[in-house]
């Protein structure tokens, strides 16, 4: 069979048509978009022939795997601290709580939810979310049977003991019966089955209603079922961040056993070597001689052949790599500097108020998030357990992180009182929408918390004398003068 000639032209022609189907295809996989930048024969931009592009993101599910996560809390101060600050902080000050109850009452509610450990409790179940990426904080109310569902009504007298910690790998949610009702906790399992190894109460089934659910960080639904319904843990999108600051710290710490090196020149020492012997150990004689000699006062003795040099080692530019690896890992972990690290704000006027400002309200909106409702559940647990129904206008805030001092709350306290009792005075306010006023100033200033409804609702009966309180006497209005008659006997007595 003759074979088929093909000419060098016809093999170019081919190619190139080849080429041009090959660049029409990836045109069509890969449209071009108005805020992309590529120069094809500069092969700048991504999608060009060049190293950004071979540039991707890989998976590396370390919330998989407990004991690495572990290692890296019980190793690393860092990421310990990546996991405690914000935890410590979102349950550091507690509650104030707002009600009609008179302050004895609301007092009690206080010492309960503080005697049973809750903050505590709540403290290491954030932690636990967030290293393992989920756990739960369980109302423990004794007399009950946890796999139902809560009924704050049926709560005994002493019934509440507080909450019971268990990390996502104690608990198995039921992934095939999850909540069904319209709410808050639509989608979210409803049952959580306590594993054999776990502490305290094993292998009981535990209501969804009873429980704090805490996450890491939150995935979207379809990476959560790979996590059984949980997030994942905080050291996972932060990995990298905390690999690269532990290896430049490592590794600025051992550059300093080489900040000064020093070379001793020998001629023929690999025939001494070779040699072995007297004169090795003759060789190895007077390097101990001279390392025994060598002070800041002694002298190297040396042969005149031989020769001797000294380098140093420049750390100048390591400290702004550690810098920036630092403020990358404060980044990624959203705590600022002086926190996460207790340094110092660097720089003329620095104050690091606007840095921690903005942290703490970042965990204040972490409190309203995840808090809110199952402590809400808990106050009116802890509130029954103590014989006490909450009134319908009950409520409750976080007390806010950022606390102003003594001399500043004393400041406050001071012209707020002053403007409510100047304006009641004129009498512009009843006394009793005075009272509520300086009742409302109490979560800032600390004072007037012991004014009671009752205090109110008597002053509108029996209003105070308005020139008593800017020390008139004898019901004389504030700036009126004495008859002159009245001045002249006084004058006399």
């Amino acid at each position: 069979m003759a074979r088929k000639k093909v000419s060098v032209a016809g093999i170019a022609r081919a190619s190139k048509a080849q080429e041009k189907k090959v660049l029409d295809a990836r045109a069509k996989a890969s449209p071009v978009t108005k805020d992309s930048f590529q120069n094809f024969i500069s092969n700048v931009g991504i999608g060009t022939n060049n190293q950004s592009s071979g540039s991707t993101y890989g998976f590396n599910p370390i919330t998989n795997e407990r004991s690495l996560l572990e290692w890296m809390y019980r190793g690393s101060w860092i990421a310990q601290k990546s996991v405690d600050c914000a935890a410590e902080d979102m349950t550091r000050e507690g509650i104030e709580l707002h009600s009609t109850l008179k302050p004895d009452a609301i007092e009690k509610i206080q010492t309960a939810i503080q005697m049973t450990g809750v903050w505590p409790k709540l403290n290491e179940a954030k932690k636990m979310s967030r290293l393992y990426g989920g756990a739960i904080a369980v109302i423990l109310v004794d007399g009950q049977d946890m796999a139902t569902p809560l009924n704050v009504d049926t709560v005994g007298r002493g019934a509440f003991k507080g909450l019971a910690v268990f990390d996502r790998w104690m608990v198995n949610p039921s992934l095939n019966d999850l909540v069904t009702e319209l709410g808050p906790e639509l989608g979210n399992p409803k049952f959580y089955d306590v594993v054999a190894q776990a502490p305290g109460i094993r292998q009981q089934r535990i209501h969804h209603s009873r429980c704090f659910r805490l996450l890491g960080v939150k995935q979207p639904y379809w990476q959560a079922l790979n996590l059984n319904l949980w997030g994942c843990s905080v050291f996972e999108p932060l990995y990298d961040r905390l690999v690269a600051f532990d290896s430049s710290t490592q590794g600025a710490a051992q550059l300093v056993y080489k900040a000064y090196l020093r070379t001793y020149k020998i001629d023929g020492l690999r025939d001494i070597i070779a040699a072995g012997g007297d004169a090795y150990a003759g060789l190895i004689k007077q390097v101990n001689t001279m390392r025994m000699f060598q002070s800041n006062e002694g002298v190297n003795l040396i042969d005149m052949k031989d020769e001797f040099e000294t380098v140093a080692y420049s750390f100048a530019g390591l400290s702004d790599v550690l810098i920036q690896f630092a403020q990358q890992l404060s980044g990624a972990t959203g705590i600022p500097l002086t926190r996460l690290f207790g340094q110092s704000p660097a720089g003329l006027n620095a104050t690091g108020e606007s840095d921690m400002r903005n942290y703490y309200d970042n965990v204040s909106n972490c409190q309203e998030l995840e808090f809110r409702l199952p402590m809400n559940t808990t106050i009116q647990v802890a509130a029954r357990s103590e014989g006490i129904t909450l009134p319908p206008g009950f409520s409750y805030d976080f007390r806010p992180l950022w606390q102003a001092s003594a001399k500043e709350k004393s400041e406050i306290a001071e012209a707020t009182t002053r403007s409510v009792t100047s304006v009641y005075q004129e009498g512009i306010i009843s006394a009793a929408i005075a009272l509520k006023e300086l009742r409302s100033t109490s979560k800032e200033t600390g004072l007037w918390t012991n004014i009671t409804d009752e205090d109110i609702d008597s002053a509108d009966q029996d209003p105070p004398d308005p020139s008593e309180m800017q020390g008139g006497a004898g019901g004389e209005e504030p700036g009126e003068e004495p008859a002159e008659g009245e001045a002249k006997e006084k004058t006399e007595e």
